[in-house]
């Protein structure tokens, strides 16, 4: 048990158990990695998004996938970076637990994270990253795979790095 995994890739091709997404507090769907999920899922879930009416920044709730090749979805709304003093490191950091705790109670075994908050949020990808696997340290023996699924080869880059530094600690 434990794999932690670093890719590029699309997070909406992944066979998984479940994908987490990078969602809006409305859950209606928007740009980036939110609307990519929404699109390639299919109107299912937007249907069933629509029964939680919204959610709070750092909570997470889950749906079927639709059309993908996941089993379910999470989504969490991650923080909107304002320079790092209103709380968006433990906001951030809420959105991986709340995920992974979410996984393991609906007994997933294996995770996909995009980069939450790093796109129009704005939250830069070395502190985002830094936090992301963290938490996934933190958990990776419950876990068969978590893999983190980078859009760029930057981003990928700043993963490995982060990943690398944190393991040989």
């Amino acid at each position: 048990m434990g794999k932690i995994t670093v890719k590029k890739g699309d997070i909406t091709k992944e066979e998984i158990d479940v994908i987490v997404n990078a969602a809006n507090r409305t859950l209606l769907g928007g740009g980036g990695v939110d609307g990519a999920i929404h699109k390639a899922a299919g109107p299912t879930v937007l249907e069933e998004c629509k029964r939680y009416s919204g959610c709070a920044t750092g909570d997470a709730v889950m749906t079927g996938a639709g059309n993908l090749r996941a089993k379910k979805i999470i989504h969490t709304p991650g923080p909107v970076w304002r320079g790092g003093s209103k709380g968006e490191a433990a906001l951030l950091r809420k959105c991986y637990r709340n995920s992974f705790d979410l996984a393991i109670r609906h007994g997933m075994k294996s995770i996909a994270f995009p980069a939450i908050s790093t796109g129009i949020y704005g939250y830069p990808i070395d502190e985002a990253a830094r936090i992301a696997i963290e938490e996934g340290f933190r958990v990776e023996d419950v876990f068969e795979e978590i893999r983190y699924i980078c859009f760029s080869g930057e981003d990928l880059n700043v993963y490995q790095r982060v990943h690398d530094e944190l393991r040989s600690v």
